[in-house]
């Protein structure tokens, strides 16, 4: 596969994504699927509230058309891709829908949302099985690996929780996710291109495209957020990329800002019920350096560059195993 097809792919995406903008900003803003914005966050956000969201849908309308055009239909590892994506994307929409549509604020309940994960990661588990999946575990940078056998399976239903939960905790600021993900899931379609894993590869440049033609709305001050619907989307498609390209412990590296965003949840929980005490101001921690004194735009661009570096000591680690 050479690099001229992942151009294209990115390009029609990228195109898509800024030509839909327009057409479905109007339309959520018509709806009233305007945001919520929590009272006890940082009060710059309090103008937010009302801005149009579920915009997840403007992403993955443009990445499906484009990798329907670029990929070859005729794999398993095609259906895989969309399943994770696209099944992960409807949890988010449904969870999107019933917290503005019913004036709910919890959406799906957690029972619902984790089933609805859990169902389409075992369908993606169905079909890896099909397609003769490796069920080694490689560690990055070196040669060792580990045969997990049925194990594996289970690792990748943690792994698909894991990733799309901890994606969506990253949604919080203008473009933050926008262009986090962008860096990841661009440093995924090099390593996709470089293991001949053409699905990969044009899955991970249709979502690059995707969420680039997203930011141009996206970015500060939001014209619209992308909702459950494009973070728990994005979070399945790129744990399904990690797995398909056989880098599933180098995920935790190149998506290391959505670990850092899940742990500092995970963290202040545990700390408030343990010892009635928070370690942050707020969590997830972007919102702790906002309540810190950084400006918004700080944040984002901060935690861009952490993920641009992250993108590199992946595919360093990457190229040395």
């Amino acid at each position: 596969m050479d690099y001229t097809s992942i151009l294209w792919t990115l390009g029609v995406s990228f195109v898509l994504a800024v030509l839909f903008g327009p057409l479905f900003i109007p339309i959520l803003r018509r709806m009233k699927f305007g945001q919520q914005v929590r009272e006890d966050g940082p009060q710059s956000h309090l103008k937010k509230q009302g801005t149009p969201t579920m915009g997840g849908v403007i992403i993955l309308l443009a990445l499906t058309l484009s990798y329907l055009k670029f990929a070859d239909h005729d794999s398993p590892a095609f259906w895989a891709l969309l399943v994770a994506c696209l099944g992960f994307g409807l949890v988010g929409f449904l969870d999107d829908y019933i917290k503005i549509a019913f004036k709910r604020s919890l959406g799906l309940t957690a029972k619902q949302k984790l089933f609805g994960q859990l169902l389409f990661a075992v369908i993606f588990c169905v079909i890896l099985y099909s397609m003769d999946h490796s069920t080694a575990i490689g560690v990055p940078g070196t040669d060792w690996s580990v045969d997990l056998k049925w194990g594996y399976y289970l690792l990748v239903i943690v792994i698909f929780f894991a990733s799309s939960n901890s994606v969506n905790f990253t949604d919080g600021l203008d473009g933050l996710l926008a262009g986090t993900s962008a860096l990841a899931f661009g440093a995924f379609a090099l390593i996709a291109v470089e293991a001949t894993e053409s699905h990969s590869a044009v899955f991970s440049a249709a979502v690059v495209g995707a969420v680039l033609g997203f930011l141009v709305y996206n970015k500060h001050p939001a014209k619209v957020f992308m909702g459950d619907s494009g973070s728990l989307g994005l979070g399945g498609g790129i744990a399904a990329v990690s797995i398909l390209t056989k880098t599933e412990l180098l995920l935790v590296v190149i998506g290391g800002v959505f670990v850092f965003e899940m742990l500092s949840v995970i963290i202040q929980v545990a700390s408030f019920k343990t010892r009635g005490k928070r370690v942050f101001k707020m969590s997830p921690i972007h919102h702790h350096f906002e309540l810190s004194g950084w400006s918004e735009w700080r944040v984002v661009t901060t935690f861009w560059a952490a993920g641009l570096v992250l993108a590199g000591v992946g595919l360093f680690l990457y190229r040395l195993s």
